[in-house]
């Protein structure tokens, strides 16, 4: 192979025939990236969460898409990603379709705002637990599953759905989100080790941090700090983050273009946070 040569370039971002699974899939960021996999090629994509219906809903609207290839499918698998046995729940369920999970993307999460002095600690706990511990517990317990069918030349690939407030400050004042700015500073950190943990076992680990995205959970916080118009106008590329913006980094990082990606985190935010006095950060999911 010469320098020039790039091996078979019309496929380097397909996901032909990959099983991925998406925590927290049933709306927002996890429902596109959803939608990603599915049209760049997976033949399986496991959406869980919470509620039922919401999975059931989220399921039924991705397989209606019209790019998908023939006989991929989504699946539903309620599952409680909070709690150990909740994930116990959801790894046997998949394991019942499928033997192997090439994909795994870690974007349940939650968030809330309270002023500093009267911030619950029942509130910061339990943000703290869903956005950091029941990643590890996640990617933990996947694992084996991950493993199966990974290579040197093709490894499986897990994503934890970080924040920019992670990166920098979040939101602070009456709405502040104290637990959730730590607890994504802290996820990205992890995600870093599980990097260099997993990467023997041709595992890559890489965080997104997303900025604003209009979201069910971002809306209220979107129009309690000035609302979308004042937010897309403050940022440099005069724009809130779509749909495709999650598309994009989510199709590369979990294909060929991305394999020697591993540790790192990308953040998708336009370049707010680069600007000055810019407190409010907040993302997502």
């Amino acid at each position: 192979m010469s320098d020039v040569d790039l091996r078979d370039f019309p496929s380097l971002f397909s996901l032909k025939g990959k099983v991925a699974v998406v925590t927290g899939g049933s709306r927002g960021l996890g429902l596109h990236a959803a939608s990603a996999l599915l049209q760049a090629g997976a033949s399986k994509v496991f959406i869980t969460s919470r509620k039922a219906k919401a999975c059931e809903e989220a399921v039924a609207a991705l397989n209606a898409l019209p790019n998908k290839a023939p006989g991929a499918i989504a699946i539903s698998v309620p599952a409680d990603s909070a709690k150990v046995a909740g994930i116990e729940h959801l790894v046997r369920e998949v394991s019942k379709h499928t033997d192997r999970v090439d994909i795994l993307l870690a974007n349940a999460g939650a968030t809330w705002g309270a002023a500093f002095d009267n911030h619950p600690d029942d509130a910061f706990g339990k943000v703290m637990d869903l956005n950091v511990r029941s990643v590890f517990n996640t990617v933990k317990l996947f694992a084996p599953l991950l493993q199966k069918c990974a290579s040197i030349e093709d490894p499986s690939r897990v994503i934890v759905t970080a924040s920019v407030a992670g990166l920098g400050i979040g939101t602070l004042g009456k709405q502040g989100t104290y637990g959730y700015s730590a607890s994504k500073a802290a996820v990205i950190h992890l995600a870093r080790n599980l990097a260099i943990e997993l990467g023997p076992r041709h595992i890559t680990v890489n965080s997104i941090a997303p900025g604003f995205f209009p979201s069910k959970m971002s809306n209220g916080l979107l129009e309690l700090s000035g609302g979308a118009t004042k937010f897309a106008a403050e940022n440099p590329l005069g724009r809130l983050g779509r749909p495709e913006d999650i598309a994009g980094i989510i199709v590369y990082l979990t294909s060929r273009a991305g394999s020697y990606v591993n540790g790192e985190v990308v953040a998708l935010d336009g370049g707010s946070r680069w600007n000055r006095g810019q407190l409010h950060v907040e993302p997502k999911l």
